[in-house]
This record gives structure tokens, sequence and C-alpha cells, in this order.
């Protein structure tokens, strides 16, 4: 049996490499070189897709993670900062994961380009606060961000307009895999065009391509011989996700020998975290669980917030050395999440893929930080997207903060119904973003439009029976209220 599945195997890597040279064919010069790179990585992952038998993890094996691979926030930060911020700073390189599209707001075109607060977009705020940086400690930080092919020209385009900020912006490309037909194995493209019916037929196959395609692009070398040593690494719509002067002097002031290569910013999990990746020890190294790995029987068990407490928050700090020494010893082994896709025309593929943060295990003195949940700030959704536009946030330097007259620190919970998933919907039906200071959770369902100057406190849930439409007026305050179809106002 082993025997049949092996000749198996080395038929399906033999049909897809004559199919990757026919799409390699039709393609010519320098854009050749680039796609035949990307093709090369392809195939590793294809290799080791094929040799993978059963789950990627036995759930026997793992273990708690040790108590000192897991600090909390305020020792490392218990030292305080040297006098010499700059000389840490010059170091480093932040590193944006800009590959996304705005598709989940219903936005077209790169998801770092939507207006996240007083008409800045995600890409504007990271460059304040890198210039911000620069300009308070006189260095040069530089900013990297890697696009994928959807996201590439159009950041691009956008890019002109920091000619004249205190930042070096650099880009690289992640890179370009074929979706592959879920029964044949086999690319559905039919050449190396991306336009018509080849369309959807490439993907960018997740954020653990960032080594490959960094190193490939030769930036890294380039930011080495420039005396970088550490990148920080994070989503461009976590707004939390700001260079932290605590966590980069403590991975440059450790002695040489015993230099962190890798350093994850994990925070505790609430129920809106249950899904988040974990970290665990595994045969002897600190590893990231992701959900796509447990088997069925256990996802329960993963989801309990008393057996796993924390989450990766994926803002990563990693050394460049590191990177380029793994890449050259074909050394970084990252687990392939295999992710199952219908084309519009139907057909089933499958995209495999990979995670940044998977690389831990194979970086040395690996270490998670418990990081304070002001870190993990996303905006994915409109609802998000509510909270940092509200007055629950003041900005300054690029950095969002919570206000400090919100008497809690936790933020409140808010869920806006279907009307309200794309951004252009989503601002006509806010006059001016409410009060929130005072807000724990808020519903909204259905046709509901606010108001100018609305104060919304403690629970308020709204819900616009279908064909009802629900205007909150001007100046009204909602405290712990139910509203419903009929607009009866009822203490909640």
């Amino acid at each position: 049996m082993a025997q049949f599945q092996e000749v198996m195997r080395q038929q399906l890597e033999s049909s897809m490499h004559s199919e990757l040279e026919q799409l390699l064919d039709t393609t010519t010069g320098a854009e050749k070189e680039v796609s035949r790179k990307d093709l090369d990585g392809f195939k590793k992952l294809f290799h080791r897709f094929l040799q993978v038998k059963g789950p990627s993890v036995e759930w026997i094996k793992i273990q708690r993670p040790p108590e000192d691979s897991i600090q909390p926030y305020d020792k490392i930060a218990a030292p305080g900062l040297p006098d010499n911020v700059a000389h840490s700073l010059n170091k480093l390189v932040v590193v944006k994961l800009n590959g996304g599209l705005g598709t989940s707001m219903g936005c077209k075109g790169p998801k770092s380009l939507i207006s996240v607060r007083n008409e800045n977009t995600f890409l504007d705020l990271t460059v304040q606060q890198i210039e911000h940086l620069n300009k308070t400690y006189n260095t040069d930080v530089p900013l990297v961000l890697m696009n994928s092919f959807n996201t590439d020209e159009d950041t691009k385009k956008i890019l002109q307009k920091y000619t004249h900020h205190r930042v070096k912006i650099h880009t690289f490309n992640q890179s370009r895999y074929p979706r592959i037909n879920k029964e044949s194995l086999l690319p559905v493209a039919t050449n190396m065009g991306m336009t018509g019916q080849n369309a959807d037929v490439w993907y960018p196959p997740g954020h653990g391509d960032i080594y490959a395609s960094f190193y490939n692009s030769g930036l890294l070398d380039q930011l080495i011989a420039q005396g970088k040593e550490y990148i920080f690494v994070s989503n461009i719509d976590n707004l939390g996700a700001t260079v932290d002067l605590h966590i980069l002097h403590h991975l440059v002031s450790q002695p040489n020998g015993k230099r962190c290569e890798f350093v994850m910013e994990v925070t505790d999990k609430t129920r809106a975290d249950v899904k988040g990746g974990t970290l665990i020890e595994y045969e002897g190294k600190l590893r990231l669980l992701e959900i796509a790995q447990v088997p069925k029987a256990h996802v329960d068990e993963f989801k309990s917030v008393t057996k796993f407490k924390i989450f990766n928050t994926n803002n990563l700090w990693i050394s460049l050395a590191a990177i380029k020494r793994l890449q050259e010893h074909n050394a970084m082994d990252l687990e392939i999440i295999v992710n199952p896709k219908t084309l519009d025309g139907g057909q089933n593929v499958i995209q495999l893929e990979t995670a940044v943060g998977a690389a831990i295990k194979c970086f040395d003195n690996a270490l998670g930080i418990n990081v304070p949940r002001s870190r993990f700030l996303p905006v994915k959704t409109t609802s998000d997207l509510l909270l940092v536009m509200s007055n629950l946030y003041s900005l300054e330097a690029g950095s969002l903060t919570m206000s400090c007259k919100r008497e809690f620190p936790t933020t409140p919970h808010v869920k806006l119904g279907s009307s309200f998933t794309n951004v252009q919907e989503y601002l006509t039906r806010f006059e001016s973003i409410p009060d929130m200071l005072e807000l724990d959770h808020l519903t909204v369902s259905g046709d509901v439009t606010f108001g100018k100057h609305v104060s919304l406190k403690g629970t308020v849930i709204i819900i616009a029976n279908h064909g009802d439409r629900i205007d909150i007026p001007a100046g009204s305050m909602l405290e712990n209220k139910i509203v419903s179809g009929n607009l009866r106002i009822l203490d909640h």
C-alpha cells in the first residue's frame, strides 16, 4: 500500500512539474524569471503537501509552554529605557503585511487605503507613526510593505504622496501561486496571465510567504548591509501594532550567544478570540497551534479560555540574520494550511498557504510576550471601524489610544447588521459618530440611521423589522434601551 501511495505521489508531482513548465512557457523576459522563482517556491510547498500524512500535531504531545517562555509585558518593560533609544531604533525595520483587499468591508482596492480616522487611511497612520519616531529620536527607521499582486499597483501610486515625509518606504511582493483543482490536484490556470478567465486562478499564499519573498527580493540583504537587525512585522489593519521601545530594547540588549531571534506578542483570550492561534510546547519547542490544525474532537478544548489562555496577535519581532540563515539552509518548515475555495464558475479548488507565526519553532531562543490588549486593535469590519472612529480613542502622531475619559479599559462589543457591511453605506447611516464613552454593548440590525450627537450608554439594541426604518433622532441619549421595529423605546 505504502509503495502504491509513493508511486501516486511521484506521478502527481511529475504532472505538476510539467504543467508548471507549460505555464512558464506562456511568458518571457524578466516576468518569466519572477514567475519561475514563485513557481519554484510553489513546487516545494506542493511537495510537502503530498508528503503530509494525517494531522500535523498529535494532541497527546501538546504541552503548555514553560513559564519562562511567555513573559509578562510588565517584566520586559521593568528595566526602563536606556538614554540612547536611537541606537536601538536604528537597528529596526517596520514591516506591514499589505496584501489584503478591502472586500470584507465592501471596498475595491487595497484595504490599507480605506479611511479610518479623520480622513487618514491605515497607510497614512503607519507613515505618521514612523515619521514621529524618526523625528523624535533623529533616527532612520524604514517602512517595508509586503504587497500582493492584488495591491501592488494601487499602493505604489499612493506612495508618491509620502515623498517628503521622513520615512524611507520600500516594497516587495508576495509570491503568486496557482490554485489547484481539488480532484486532479493540477493548476486551473492555462497561462501566466491574470485577466479574463485567469482572473481568479492565482492567489497570494498567506503571510508565511514573507520569509521567502523578502529573501528573494534582495531587500533582506540590502537592510542587513545597512546595519538593520530586527523587523517588527504586523498586519496593516491592526491599529494597535505600533513600535514598542521596551520590546525592542529587550531584544537588542541580549548578549550575543543568547540573542532572541523571534518574539511573538500574545494577549489574553476573551470570548471573541476563541479561534485565535495559541502558543504550545511541542516536542521541546515553542510552537503556534492554529484552529485548522486541531482534530475535530478537540476543537472545544482548543477554544476554552481555561486551557489555552492566550492568542497570537500577529505582532512579531524577528531577526533578519536568522531569516537569512534559515532561508539559505532551506530550514523554514511551516505547517501547510489547505484552504478550500469555490471559483465563480462553481469549480472546487484548493490553495496551499502558510502563516508567518508558524515559523516560531524554527528560530533560536523564541519568546512569547503577553502584551496589553491595546496592542491588538484590528479593523476587520465596519463594527470595528465604528469603535476606532468614535470618541473612545484619541489620535496622536498616527497612534490611537483609549480615551482617559472611559472608566473601563475594555472595548465595547459592537455588532452592526448587514445594512452596515459596506463602508460607503455605513458612512451614510451616521450623521456623526455617536458618543460611546460609556457603551458596553451595541447591536444594530436592519434599516437604521443615526442623527447628530447621539449618545449610547450601557447595552443598546436597535432592531428595525423587515420593511421598517428606524431613525434615531439627533441629540438622543439611549442608555440600556431596546429599540424595536415600530420605534418603541423600552427600558432594558
